[in-house]
C-alpha cells in the first residue's frame, strides 16, 4: 500500500504551511448525488477562503491518495463500487486496487502518519445504544485513542449514545474541548444536554493546546473539538427529538443491527424532516471546515 500526497498538499506539509485534512465517505456515502460532488468543492473551498490547504484522503485504484484532484474527487463521487474504508480495511482494498472512501478513524489515521494535524468533519462515531450487549462501538475512539490529531466536528451522531460515548473518550485519553461552549453539541442540535469539563475561546487557544500536548510527549491521542452549529441554524430540537424516537423504533421493528443502524437512522432523519437535517449536515461540515482552517494557520503560525 502507498501512500501518494499531490504537489500542493506534500510541499505544504514541507515547509509547514496549514493544511487541513478532509474525509471522502462523506463524499461517496454520506450525501446524495449530485450534490455531494458540488458541497466537496464547496467544502475544499471553505478550507482555502479560511487560510489553510484542503487535503481530501481516498483510495483510487488501491492507491492511498491524500489531496485527491478533482477527476479523482469526482471519481469517487460518481463511482457506485466505491468501498467504506475503516482502518481494518485499507491493506485489503489496497491489494484488491479498490476505490474507495475513508471514514474520521481511517482519515485521521493517513493524515496524522504524513504529518497532518488537523482534521474537520461532520460527527463522529461513537458507542451505540444498548451496546452493553452488542458491543457496537465505532472504531473512531480507538484510532483517536492512538493518533495525534486534532478533529473538529459537531460532537458525535446524536442516534448515539452520547453519554457513554464520553464515557469512553474520558477512558482513552481522549480530549475533549467545546469551542465556545461548555456544553457538548449533538450535531443536528447545539446542545447534547451534557457538560464539558474545557472550553476554548480561539482558534489561537486550541492551538496553543495542540502545541502543549506535543510539547509534553506523554500521550499520543487525538484533540476532539466540539464545535457547535448556531443555536438558529440548528434542527429543531422537538423535530430531533421526535425523529429520534420513530427512527429507534423503526429500526427495532425491522430488526435492523450492527452497521446499518446508522445509515437507516440517517435515511430517516432525512426523509422524515424532509430533507432539513441535510441542509444542517452540510451547515455543519462547513462550519467545522472553516474552524480547522483557522486552527491550522493558527498552529503554522506557531
Amino acid at each position: 500500500m502507498s501512500i501518494r500526497l499531490s504537489e500542493e498538499v506534500a510541499a505544504a506539509v514541507e515547509d509547514g504551511s496549514p493544511v487541513v485534512a478532509l474525509e471522502s465517505t462523506i463524499v461517496s456515502h454520506g450525501l446524495p448525488r449530485p450534490d455531494n460532488l458540488r458541497i466537496a468543492r464547496e467544502i475544499e473551498e471553505t478550507v482555502r477562503k479560511n487560510g489553510a490547504i484542503p487535503a481530501t484522503i481516498g483510495m483510487v485504484e488501491g492507491d492511498l491518495v491524500v489531496g485527491l484532484s478533482d477527476d479523482e474527487l469526482t471519481r469517487l463521487a460518481t463511482r457506485d463500487d466505491v468501498v467504506k474504508l475503516s482502518v481494518r480495511d485499507l491493506a485489503t482494498a489496497a491489494a484488491k486496487k479498490a476505490d474507495g472512501a475513508t471514514t474520521v478513524a481511517s482519515t485521521s489515521a493517513i493524515a496524522a502518519a504524513v504529518g497532518i494535524g488537523v482534521f474537520a468533519t461532520g460527527g463522529l462515531g461513537g458507542v451505540h445504544r444498548e451496546a452493553n450487549q452488542t458491543f457496537d462501538e465505532s472504531a473512531d475512539l480507538i484510532t483517536l485513542a492512538q493518533t495525534p490529531i486534532a478533529v473538529v466536528c459537531a460532537g458525535v451522531k446524536s442516534i448515539l449514545d452520547v453519554g457513554a460515548t464520553l464515557e469512553r473518550l474520558e477512558t482513552l485519553g481522549v480530549g475533549v474541548l467545546g469551542y465556545r461552549t461548555s456544553r457538548f453539541p449533538g450535531f443536528f442540535i447545539t446542545d447534547s444536554g451534557f457538560d464539558l469539563g474545557w472550553s476554548v475561546e480561539s482558534p489561537e487557544e486550541i492551538a496553543s493546546v495542540m502545541k502543549a500536548q506535543n510539547d509534553q510527549g506523554l500521550h499520543e491521542a487525538g484533540l476532539i473539538v466540539a464545535n457547535p452549529l448556531p443555536v438558529d441554524e440548528q434542527l429543531d430540537p422537538d423535530l430531533h427529538d421526535r425523529t429520534l424516537a420513530d427512527g429507534l423504533r423503526l429500526v427495532a421493528e425491522r430488526k435492523i443491527t450492527g452497521k446499518d443502524v446508522t445509515p437507516a437512522l440517517l435515511a430517516h432523519f432525512h426523509s422524515a424532516t424532509e430533507g432539513k437535517s441535510l441542509e444542517v449536515n452540510v451547515r455543519i461540515i462547513l462550519h467545522n471546515a472553516a474552524l480547522a482552517a483557522q486552527i491550522a494557520a493558527a498552529a503554522s503560525r506557531m
